[in-house]
């Protein structure tokens, strides 16, 4: 692994399609969660990976005895702010919808039922939302961030990203219970422990 750091380092392209090869499916899946369409999300990934070339004398393989995971969890870094700032440029309403008295003092509440859902359930549920939501879905729930982490990342209040998340879990809740229905044609599933 060091030799191909170090060929990426040298900007040798054949080192660099060996590691693009290697951690490619990796990318697919983090930036899947953020974007509907295959073609946004392949464009994340190689945004992602140009900037993990240009960045790659930073990576201090040293420090981590698993080199490979290292990589990964620095590399995972510049794929989510790749997605977040793809999301800015094209201008989605991080916003999500108007704060009244009530959504600015939604609790944060730490809960997590997404284990009782597959993860094809669930990635295809978030990926239906709206920008604004499946951003703060993802960064709260996927990516463990808090909401000041996420006003900073995003720019927005604190109670915005509550608001967003919490919007988010209930559209999740109708997503899944559509789903449901549609798929066994019963009555309305009750998914309150819904993340």
């Amino acid at each position: 692994m060091s030799s191909l750091l170090q060929g990426c380092r040298n900007g040798e392209r054949r080192s660099q399609k060996e590691l693009y090869e290697q951690l490619k499916g990796y990318a697919m899946v983090i930036c899947y969660r953020y974007h509907n369409t295959a073609s946004q999300t392949e464009e994340i990934v190689n945004e992602g990976f140009v900037k993990l070339f240009q960045n790659i004398h930073q990576f201090d393989e040293s420090r981590n005895t698993n080199c490979l995971v290292a990589l990964k969890g620095w590399f995972k870094r510049i794929l989510i702010n790749t997605c977040i700032d793809h999301c800015r440029r094209n201008a989605f309403s991080l916003n999500g919808h108007v704060l009244s008295k009530e959504t600015e003092g939604i609790p944060d509440h730490n809960e997590n039922g997404i284990d009782v859902l597959s993860y094809k359930e669930i990635i295809g549920a978030i990926r239906e939302l709206s920008p604004a939501y499946r951003t703060v879905f993802n960064l709260f729930v996927i990516e463990g961030l808090t909401h000041e982490e996420i006003g900073e990342i995003l720019g927005i209040s604190i109670g915005t990203s509550k608001s967003n998340l919490c919007k988010a879990r209930e559209n999740l809740r109708k997503i899944l219970n559509l789903k449901e229905q549609m798929d066994t044609g019963a009555s309305k599933v009750d998914r309150k422990s819904l993340v």
